[in-house]
């Protein structure tokens, strides 16, 4: 063993553990239950029901399969391996591969008070965007204001037709330069 992995081995460290299909929530609590600290980031990833067009907001997990967590592996490695949801920690050469507590950091600076991680840059008013998704796909405005409920904003559409407002769902559209 080299020197540098006596050292991982004892001290808390962030690794990567693979858990089974869809169990990341379950993996997440059972690893809390044992003191663990754990990282489980998610986005809402918005579908529109292709009969009714009503939308809706779904967590899914942004590593679908993965979650974080941080031990000893000295001390918890064997009972992390063997929780239920867990698959395994990843390793490389049959070593857990740690993740530099920076890179977590930054994910963690990046979840909104709602629980979920902010993707892409913030939108705000006079941005030039387009909408990637439902309807009114492809259309180009630029954002008025955003509304309370911080996931909505209107767009002042423009065509050579007419000029309109759409109130939609950020996370429908993207920022174009």
């Amino acid at each position: 063993m080299s020197s540098h992995y006596e050292e991982v081995g004892e001290q808390p460290t962030w690794f990567a553990v693979c858990t089974n299909a869809k169990q990341e929530d379950r993996a997440y609590h059972n690893l809390h239950a044992w003191g663990v600290e754990c990282f489980n980031p998610k986005i809402k990833e918005y579908r529109r029901n292709q009969f009714t067009g009503v939308a809706t907001q779904t967590p899914k997990p942004l590593f679908p399969r993965y979650i974080f967590a941080r031990f000893s592996v000295n001390r918890l490695l064997h009972k992390i391996s063997f929780t239920r949801g867990v698959q395994r920690v990843v390793s490389f050469d049959d070593k857990p591969t740690p993740i530099d507590d920076e890179v977590i950091a930054l994910l963690q600076a990046r979840v909104d008070d709602d629980g979920f991680l902010r993707l892409g840059e913030p939108l705000k008013p006079g941005d030039k965007v387009r909408v990637k998704d439902g309807p009114w796909k492809a259309l180009a405005g630029v954002v008025e204001r955003e509304l309370k409920s911080n996931e909505r904003i209107v767009i002042l559409l423009d065509s050579l037709k007419f000029q309109s407002r759409l109130t939609i769902e950020k996370d429908w559209v993207e920022k174009i330069s």
